[in-house]
């Protein structure tokens, strides 16, 4: 029923999982040959409704209509045979394979035992020249880029006949060019009459791309929009059910210099040069960003800075002292404090409780600990204030820290960083997989750190974030800083051009 209006149709959709209500009689209906926009605070329902619509959960209770027929979906692979494809924010890829055994993978060959490998060739050739793509189907997928990645997923589902596509996240790990080249694509998607569920926190892009709009929050739909009726003010107040703040301009003059990098060059696990020849100063009070597409060494330079990871040459000086050699814990007592890039692997202990994590440094010194022996009383009233202080969403103290949400996760870590009022935080993708409340909420923690005369590194690859909080923005493409720019003379194009590696200049932060 191709001429039905609706491509697909959820019903007074229920999903329960233990304790929570994902989705609370949820009923959306996204038209044909239109690009709908999902939003939402993180928690609010949008990917478990997405992995329903997927086949990848249940329903509880609710109904799915596909092109006007009811369907029961059970697996992701029946929702391909109906024509849904998905596009995850973390691809679905096997590096070591090719870009054609990537998309063969779960199909069926007409000519089974014997896949045909260049017919399929072919047909994904022919996909990325209709869609814009330009994709080697050899090419293992460890060797491409991120963004090449992405239109490898892309190039999946329309291999396998995809009418409706979901997008996650899908310009999260884009430049700027690589953002216009995905909306291009969309464009021509939509243009033959298929359907594009496009999930963001960009509020931004999806004013751009969207003919309509849903939010949902704390599991239920509180509004349906069309961009023309809207704003990125009134989506966000929806989303988060109260009006955002917004970003303050901090005129804190810079002081004297706290950190300097002089020809840092940094090996990765895998042994490659991650970062080469990297060098700027970051002075008291200032918010050096560095930006790039994930993977061009921004992690080991922050590792290197915080004493994780030994230099393979160059020197790191704090404060005016060289510890270059020394690891993290003299670092953190001379006032360095790090929220790392991956919060469970590296930010917390998972499996201990919330009121332990505040504590991961200072457990050995007063007034924690005296003459050996660990203070209970004062580790647990000081972790009650921080957990008011930070507003940690948390039964109590003692649950594990693993069951709190990744807004309240990065607020234990914010708090046990910064509450000691470090000389120097090095924020590592501090707002990654937030929603715009938990962003919101963290910025401010950060400007008030400037503001007290704290030198940021801000390492992220959220461009609109680098943009509204940095002083100076350096941007690193293949583990070299290739061009620095003021926060006033900031062209967008120009940044772009610098993380595609297209461009580059000598500048020196600083």
């Amino acid at each position: 029923m191709k001429d039905h209006p609706y491509a697909i149709e959820a019903v007074n959709i229920v999903k329960k999982f233990p304790g929570v209500v994902a989705n609370d009689h949820v009923t959306v209906r996204f038209e044909r040959g239109r690009v709908h926009s999902l939003l939402g605070e993180n928690g609010a329902g949008k990917s478990t409704l997405m992995n329903v619509l997927y086949g990848l959960y249940s329903a509880d209770e609710g109904d799915i209509f596909v092109d006007g027929k009811h369907v029961r979906l059970k697996s992701p692979s029946q929702a391909i045979r109906l024509g849904i494809g998905m596009v995850h924010q973390h691809f679905m890829l096997v590096p070591p394979l090719s870009v054609v055994e990537n998309v063969m993978l779960g199909t069926r060959s007409k000519h089974e035992p014997i896949l045909d490998i260049e017919g399929a060739c072919r047909k994904i050739s022919e996909l990325a020249r209709e869609y814009g793509f330009d994709i080697d189907p050899k090419a293992k997928v460890m060797t491409l880029s991120v963004g090449q990645r992405q239109r490898v997923e892309i190039i999946k589902a329309l291999y396998r006949g995809a009418e409706i596509l979901i997008l996650d996240e899908p310009t999260a790990v884009l430049t700027p060019q690589e953002t216009r080249e995905l909306f291009a694509m969309i464009s021509t998607f939509k243009n033959q009459g298929k359907t594009v569920i496009f999930i963001s926190h960009k509020l931004n892009e999806v004013m751009e791309i969207s003919d309509s709009i849903v939010v949902m929050r704390q599991g239920k739909v509180v509004a349906r929009l069309a961009p023309q009726e809207t704003s990125q003010v009134e989506l966000a107040r929806l989303m988060v059910g109260r009006d955002l703040k917004p970003i303050p301009e901090v005129n804190t003059r810079f002081g004297e210099t706290v950190l300097e990098v002089s020809g840092l060059t940094v090996r990765a696990d895998t042994g490659v040069r991650a970062v080469r020849d990297v060098g700027f100063e970051l002075k008291s009070g200032m918010i050096l960003g560095i930006a790039g597409v994930d993977g061009n060494g921004q992690t080991e330079l922050a590792e290197a800075v915080a004493g994780m990871r030994k230099p393979e040459v160059g020197r790191i000086f704090f404060k005016g002292k060289d510890v270059t050699n020394t690891g993290p814990l003299p670092r953190y007592q001379m006032g360095m404090a790090h929220v790392p890039a991956d919060r469970m692997a590296t930010g917390l202990l998972p499996t201990m409780s919330v009121g332990e994590n505040f504590f991961l440094q200072e457990f050995r010194y007063p007034p924690y600990c005296k003459k050996g022996i660990l203070d209970i009383g004062a580790m647990k009233k000081r972790a009650d204030e921080l957990i008011a202080e930070y507003d940690v969403r948390t039964p109590t103290q003692s649950v594990p820290v693993k069951v709190l949400s990744g807004g309240n996760l990065q607020k234990v870590i914010l708090a046990r960083e910064i509450s000691r009022n470090p000389s120097l935080l090095i924020a590592v993708h501090p707002t990654r997989g937030l929603d715009v409340g938990a962003t919101e909420y963290v910025h401010e923690k950060m400007l008030e750190q400037k503001k007290r005369g704290c030198a940021i590194l801000l390492i992220s690859t959220e461009l609109d974030e680098i943009l509204e909080l940095s002083d100076v923005i350096a941007v690193m493409y293949e583990g070299e800083i290739v061009g620095v720019r003021n926060r006033h003379e900031v062209d967008l194009e120009d940044i772009g051009l610098l993380m595609a590696g297209a461009k580059r200049d000598v500048t020196k932060a600083s």
